[in-house]
């Protein structure tokens, strides 16, 4: 029996273009099988196998066919053996640099097995021609592949679907050419919460990846997001419901994960590279939220003795400013306290009769956003149909395609409105009575969680940063300016507060309390709290 020592050497190359040709009979395992049962029969011994499966990209393929041809050169390999032409090569590049090999020495030859071809230096004229031939024609097949799947991409995309695997959030579902983009409802509340640290203002990309790494979110390959990662999650305007293809935006059709109010937030804070926080073990609480009131200057902020101290900046421009001096941290929030205290409800009691007049303002409101809701989602329908019928008679020829584009255009501008409309509606009415009664509870006992010893610094300046939209200094005097929904509670607690004084003298407490009450909530339904609620 001949050894492998006498046999001539040869490396075998096996390689499925995609999953369909793995699944008919093409896979990697039984071109191996072919290609040694032929090199069994022939006396040659394979030394190696080069495998290229269907998920590489043309990058992965052309490196693995040089160091192919590398290694025969190495290790004087002479016989190269493939399953057909179009197996080890479809462009005329690969197809010249195959050639040239093959002609560099006479013993060399490549052999293909299912065409029963050999290519070598002493091939015929006609052989060279029936090789440029095959070498075309797959040639052709590529390209025309290549040709066939950017239109599927773009019908996919016309639809509103994304022709690809979809960002952290989302999941693929359907069968192969049904294929959508649904909600994946354990990553996305996580993503959410991504959102929505970041736009808090006090939270760095930096410190997002600690923070999103503890709360269990990965990537695809189960893998710690990188802090480049974050930030094309922040930017992907797929969870606004827009698919970003060939640098171009496309109304979706999946669900929206954020906000668009969100979502523009974010970019606005991200567009402040200057101003972005950064995470530091000693961040102050008051860093970037005081402002002079006479230049405009941001105060800075040193720690001297375990004791926070805050001036203006050090530039040029506030040097003349004759409000900027040193002032303590402690001297800050010992102004600030009232303001905060000044919103809050004075007693429990307070508290849940607050809780009981949302309720049943609550009710009110469900029947105003069902009536709304109803409207829109007739609305969607229409639009979705138009959607439909102009595919069909875009498809049937009945319409030409610019025709198609420009009403395609019009309709989906049409349908994304509706979807925003619904967003906020539907925020609105969820969150309305929840986080109506949050924010009372808040600024009842905002001071304590304040002045908590296990108050961290990022909880502290979340709590400043939903009680006051600006901070202003005027030498010692601190002056805040309250966010919308604290502003709403100067206007609405001083009214509550007052009924649930105790009343001295008055014989008919239940009476006067009862049309007091009756007064209050007509006056809270007027000052309508959910205006400002939601945006929390």
């Amino acid at each position: 029996m001949e050894s492998n020592t006498t046999k001539i050497k040869a490396v075998a190359y096996c390689r499925v273009s995609s999953k369909e040709q793995e699944e008919t009979g093409y896979s990697l395992d039984s071109q191996e099988k072919l290609l040694k049962d032929y090199a069994l029969k022939n006396g040659f011994n394979i030394v190696k196998v080069f495998r290229i499966s269907e998920s590489a990209s043309g990058r992965q393929i052309r490196k693995s066919f040089d160091e192919m041809l590398e290694y025969t050169a190495k290790n004087k390999v002479p016989i190269l053996l493939a399953e057909k032409i179009d197996r080890l090569t479809r462009n005329l590049k690969s197809a010249a640099i195959a050639d040239e090999w093959v002609r560099e020495d006479p013993k060399r030859a490549i052999h293909f097995v299912k065409e029963s071809f050999i290519l070598n230096s002493n091939s015929k004229a006609h052989d060279n021609l029936v090789w440029d031939m095959k070498v075309a024609i797959a040639r052709f097949y590529t390209n025309n592949l290549s040709e066939e799947t950017r239109k599927g991409q773009r019908e996919k995309i016309a639809q509103g679907w994304l022709p690809k695997a979809p960002p952290i959030g989302y999941k693929t579902v359907g069968e192969k050419g049904h294929k959508i983009q649904v909600i994946d409802s354990e990553e996305a509340p996580l993503v959410r919460k991504l959102f929505e640290l970041y736009d808090t203002g006090n939270y760095s990309i930096k410190a997002l990846d600690e923070i999103i790494y503890k709360e269990g979110l990965r990537g695809k390959s189960g893998k710690r997001l990188q802090r480049s990662k974050i930030h094309y999650i922040l930017t992907n305007p797929f969870y606004i419901g827009k698919s970003r293809w060939n640098g171009e935006l496309h109304q979706g059709a999946h669900e929206t994960l954020v906000s668009k109010e969100l979502f523009d937030s974010v970019q606005a804070k991200l567009a402040r590279k200057t101003d972005s926080p950064q995470y530091k073990k000693h961040l102050p609480v008051f860093k970037a939220k005081v402002k002079c009131e006479e230049c405009g200057g941001i105060m800075t902020w040193e720690n001297q003795k375990n004791h926070w101290y805050g001036r203006h900046s050090n530039y040029f421009k506030y040097d003349d400013c004759d409000k900027r001096i040193y002032i303590r941290q402690e001297k800050i929030e010992e102004q600030l306290m009232p303001f905060i205290e000044f919103a809050a409800p004075k007693s429990p009691k307070a508290l849940e009769w607050l809780e009981k007049a949302l309720k049943e303002s609550h009710q009110e409101e469900i029947g105003y956003y069902d009536t709304q809701r109803n409207t829109l989602n007739l609305q969607f329908e229409k639009i979705q149909k138009r959607l439909e019928t102009i595919y069909e008679d875009k498809i049937d020829g009945k319409i030409p395609a610019e025709f198609y584009e420009r009403k395609f255009n019009e309709y989906s501008a049409e349908k994304e409105l509706i979807l925003e409309k619904l967003g906020k509606l539907n925020k609105s009415s969820n969150q309305y009575y929840e986080a109506g009664y949050a924010i009372h509870e808040l600024a009842l006992n905002a001071v304590r969680i304040y002045s908590s010893e296990k108050a961290e610094t990022e909880d502290k300046r979340l709590l400043l940063s939903l009680a006051f939209s600006n901070i202003i200094q005027n030498a010692e005097k601190i002056t805040p300016e309250y966010t919308l929904p604290f502003q709403f509670l100067i206007e609405w607690m001083p009214k509550v507060n007052k009924i649930f004084e105790p009343k001295k003298g008055n014989k008919d407490k239940e009476l006067f309390f009862s049309k007091s009450e009756t007064a209050l909530l007509g006056a809270y339904r007027d000052l309508n709290p959910n205006r400002e609620f939601h945006k929390l």
